[in-house]
């Protein structure tokens, strides 16, 4: 895989882990080192880890991995943005409305999410005999960058325009989980469908 190719792969993976980070910077006030850290390292690792295990499961899951992961991750923006949203319109002002989105299982059910496409590519890069280290690495490292840039740029967009934020960024997981969905289900070219 040369060099263009592999760092278009990586954004086109990591737009989603940006855009989710939009909608997690848009709930953190003020956003300090410790939450940034953790949603891009986890981010970035899942990233990574994901093209890894498609690459070694190789054609033994595919088909599974092509069944199931849209519905995964679907499910799981699906319930984090309803609960982005039923918090922010619910929440009286001055009170805590949302859960720190970079603990916990929350954290964990958006890395998942945000790289379950990461999944497929690496069951395609085995098909295409490439070596996965590499390309690997790559990934991970534009999406913890990426997911950075949208934690910073979401958190002034939350300051800006408040709660409304905070639901554009419950909408925002849900079209996502949407789109992956949709792709999967219509444009099903084994694992193309669900990359972003």
């Amino acid at each position: 895989m040369d060099t263009l190719s592999l760092v278009a792969v990586a954004v086109a993976l990591a737009m989603d882990a940006f855009a989710v980070a939009l909608a997690a910077g848009a709930i953190l006030h003020p956003l300090t080192f410790r939450p940034c850290f953790r949603l891009a390292f986890h981010f970035g690792l899942f990233q990574a880890m994901m093209p890894v295990i498609g690459w070694l499961a190789g054609l033994t899951v595919q088909s599974f991995v092509a069944a199931w992961s849209h519905w995964i991750a679907f499910c799981l923006l699906m319930y984090i943005g309803g609960r982005m949203i039923h918090e922010a319109l619910t929440a009286e002002e001055g009170v805590e409305r949302a859960k720190d989105p970079s603990k916990g299982l929350t954290m964990v059910a958006l890395s998942v999410a945000t790289s379950i496409d990461a999944l497929a590519v690496g069951l395609t890069l085995a098909m295409l005999d490439v070596v996965i280290w590499i390309p690997s690495l790559v990934i991970g490292l534009v999406a913890a960058a990426f997911t950075v840039m949208g934690l910073f740029l979401g958190t002034r967009a939350g300051k800006l325009w408040g709660k409304r934020v905070e639901v554009a960024g419950g909408v925002i997981l849900i079209l996502i989980g949407l789109k992956i969905l949709l792709s999967a289900l219509f444009f099903n070219n084994s694992s193309a469908g669900i990359v972003s």
